[in-house]
């Protein structure tokens, strides 16, 4: 019985070789193909998105290789050059001590990933978003060493600096991850990052040559026309309760329909503001440990003791959008708040809405601390295309 198992498994073995050997034979050579791929969600990665937008419109077929949890924008959707392929996103073994669930994970994660990118047309080159990096980096470099293809690193920060958020610099994890990813980041051919800061960070300590690529907010992120704004605040008005007329008091001429912050006017069928329409705050995050939102919510206590003392301040709507672990954690803390004129919500918005709605804000609040001290939020950029201003937590 043991031996027969051993000729299957040796059988199923040598088939699997067979064919990984004649897909390399068959190859086209990859030319004009590029695998954009990042082990996280497609739809919260706007850069790794705008890579494959840029690069199909220069004539690459793209394939975008990650987590469909999110749809990505609409542009990338219609794009007749990009392909998405889906990565499975893993919850992790629930047995055993978390170490060996995490190291099962990433095992299980790394055979994943390189068998999707096994599958796809043989690429020139792949393109990867790191962090996450463990295991990305290595099963990427090693399907580049299958294909004859090119690695390319976009550095957007330290995983293992993501990771001492929560561990601590010193845990074995992290100097594990510390050590893997100085060592596979240098096995690639091509490196870009965010930041000049990064530039030199990865050249002075892992001998990494990178390109710096300053994040740039794409067309759509403009101010909003009023017209569109209004169209917003009443589809958004249908399920979050801020978004409804309920801080306006003041007489309306005709019966146009009304949102908290706009009203269409009976009379002529024009969109106007509400002369007392809330002021509009908005941030937009992953809910992760380098984002302390305890801040913004200490901030608006301070806000509503201003109003209760008499200063006379617009009452406020705070939109917070984005998905991530400790999203019901801070919900948490949100419902033991009693503000009297303070609304908060925390959506998911659509990829076309997010853009609409930053253009229709007064105001955008970035509370990303950086890990490594070396990345900068590409939300902030976003915020500047809509010509937002905005309130950051400052860091070097």
């Amino acid at each position: 019985m043991a031996a027969g198992g051993a000729v299957l498994a040796l059988a199923a073995v040598l088939a699997l070789a067979a064919w990984l050997w004649r897909r390399r034979q068959v190859a086209a050579g990859g030319a004009g193909r590029v695998c954009v791929a990042v082990l996280g969600d497609l739809g919260r990665s706007p850069r790794m998105q705008y890579h494959a937008l840029s690069l199909a419109r220069h004539g690459r077929d793209v394939a975008l290789l990650g987590y469909l949890q999110s749809r990505p924008h609409g542009d990338v959707l219609r794009s007749g050059r990009i392909r998405l392929v889906p990565v499975t996103d893993l919850w992790g073994l629930r047995v055993g001590p978390k170490l060996f669930q995490y190291v099962v994970k990433v095992v299980v994660q790394a055979m994943q990933l390189l068998y999707v990118m096994l599958k796809i047309d043989q690429p020139s080159y792949i393109l990867l978003q790191n962090p996450p990096g463990l295991p990305a980096i290595a099963v990427a470099w090693l399907a580049c060493r299958f294909w004859r293809s090119k690695l390319i690193i976009d550095w957007h920060n330290y995983g293992y600096s993501v990771m001492s958020l929560s561990h601590g610099r010193n845990h074995p994890l992290v100097q594990i991850a510390k050590w893997y990813e100085k060592l596979f980041g240098r096995l690639s051919d091509y490196n870009l990052c965010v930041t000049n800061a990064m530039k030199e960070d990865l050249w002075v300590n892992c001998n990494i040559k990178a390109v710096t690529l300053y994040d740039k907010p794409a067309a759509y992120f403009k101010e909003t026309p009023l017209e569109l704004q209004h169209h917003l605040y009443m589809k958004l008005a249908e399920d979050y309760e801020p978004f409804k007329p309920q801080y306006v008091t003041e007489s309306v001429s005709g019966s146009g329909e009304k949102s908290a912050f706009t009203e269409v006017d009976g009379s002529n069928g024009q969109v106007k503001k509400r002369r007392a329409r809330p002021a509009l705050l908005i941030s937009s995050t992953s809910w992760t440990e380098d984002e302390d939102f305890s801040v913004l919510l200490k901030a608006l206590e301070g806000y509503e003791q201003y109003i209760n003392e008499g200063v006379k301040l617009p009452p406020l709507v705070c939109v917070i959008t984005g998905k991530g672990p400790l999203k019901d954690y801070y919900n948490g803390l949100i419902n033991k708040l009693h503000f009297k004129h303070i609304q908060i919500c925390t959506p998911w918005l659509e990829a076309e809405d997010y853009p609409l709605l930053l253009g229709s804000a007064d105001l955008g609040v970035c509370l990303h601390k950086s890990s490594s001290g070396l990345d900068l939020p590409m939300k902030v950029v976003d915020m500047f295309g809509c010509c937002l201003p905005v309130c950051a937590i400052h860091f070097e």
